[in-house]
């Protein structure tokens, strides 16, 4: 059965993107901080056409990114853009140009109604204002087999949590403080909804924590 997969970055304030986020600065202020030990590594740097790079312990947690991924659901905030109705003169096509990295369907939780947006590489934006529930059917029917990534941002996962249709979590926990921003948690009650703690790797600048369902 095709499964909910969470794989984020948060501060130890916990925290998955920085104060004042903007088109310029999408992940807020400091927010570029929490994906720096990713930034490093050869398997990441491959996966952007960029040589060199470095191999540690979060090299197979960068490399199963995307493993068993059919299809990914995301918020409206992680495919960015200006707030309100689509702009139809100028409209927004995601921070990854021509060819994202997805290849795979991807679902977009949103108020606002605008026709599926492809691309190259096998990405195509489906823009879903039905919901949270309706969004994830979508994306396991396009998932076929294989599994669902939740993409964030921070409100999009809040709300599959307290929903508790999270199958799996990653957290990528940096050690590093940002004060304020999009805090992960916030408004998910006081349990975890079904997961529980898995496997904990400790790594250099991150420690990757693995939740399942019970």
């Amino acid at each position: 059965m095709s499964k909910l997969c969470l794989k984020i970055a948060m501060s130890l304030d916990g925290f998955v993107a920085g104060p004042n986020q903007s088109v310029a600065n999408p992940l807020g202020v400091g927010g570029m901080r929490l994906h720096e030990w990713a930034f490093e590594l050869a398997a990441f740097r491959a996966m952007h056409g960029m040589e060199g790079g470095v191999v540690n312990e979060s090299t197979p947690v960068i490399e199963n990114h995307f493993a068993n991924i059919g299809a990914t659901v995301m918020g409206r905030n992680m495919f960015g853009g200006h707030p309100g109705p689509w702009d139809p003169k100028n409209p927004w096509s995601g921070w990854w140009g021509v060819n994202p990295p997805y290849h795979h369907p991807v679902f977009v939780l949103t108020h606002h109604a605008r026709k599926p947006l492809k691309l190259e590489g096998g990405t195509t934006f489906t823009f879903v204002t039905a919901g949270i529930e309706s969004a994830l059917d979508l994306a396991k029917r396009a998932a076929g087999k294989k599994d669902v990534s939740l993409g964030g941002g921070a409100k999009a996962a809040q709300q599959y949590l307290a929903a508790g249709l999270v199958d799996e979590m990653q957290l990528h926990v940096v050690p590093t403080l940002l004060g304020s921003g999009e805090r992960l948690f916030d408004g998910v009650g006081d349990d975890l909804h079904g997961l529980e703690l898995v496997r904990t790797i400790a790594a250099r600048k991150v420690t990757h924590l693995e939740f399942a369902k019970r």
